[in-house]
Order: structure tokens, then sequence, then C-alpha cells
């Protein structure tokens, strides 16, 4: 698995590597806070920004970890379950 890294745009435009994902970014790709801990994806807390870009990378992120195998299907898990 390779290592992830969110990235941040500074005041003057310019980007930068981050600390971490905020949390408003795990959520709209899927992923709880646990499970990104889980995973080796870095939280950062104390940002409250939302970049689509940051989105994209951990949806592609995702993507592979459910490939190798790392990420199981959670939903698919849960109606088998039920049903």
């Amino acid at each position: 698995m390779r290592k992830i890294e969110p990235k941040v745009v500074r005041a003057g435009g310019k980007v930068r590597l981050g600390r971490g994902f905020s949390l408003k970014e795990l959520a709209e790709a899927g992923i709880c806070r646990g499970e990104a801990l889980k995973l080796g994806i870095p939280i950062d807390v104390r940002r409250r920004s939302f970049h689509e870009e940051n989105v994209k990378v951990l949806r592609r992120f995702l993507a592979e970890a459910e490939k190798s195998g790392r990420r199981r299907n959670r939903v698919k898990k849960r109606v088998e379950e039920a049903g």
C-alpha cells in the first residue's frame, strides 16, 4: 500500500502537503474516523476546510484498498447479516 497525503491550499494559492485529511473530507468519501485510523489514513482534526481533490485521492485509495483486500465492503456484510 502506498502512503497517502492530503494537499492544502495556502492563502497565496500555493499548494502544500497537509498533516492529514479533514473530517469533512473523510465523511464525503464515506470513511469513518476509526476506519481511517485502521487503514493508516492521517487525520487532522484541526482542519475545517474541504477540498474536492482530497476526496478524489481518498476514493482512489479506497478502491485500491478494496482490490487488495484491506477494506471489506461493510454495507454488503450488513445486508447479508440482515437477510
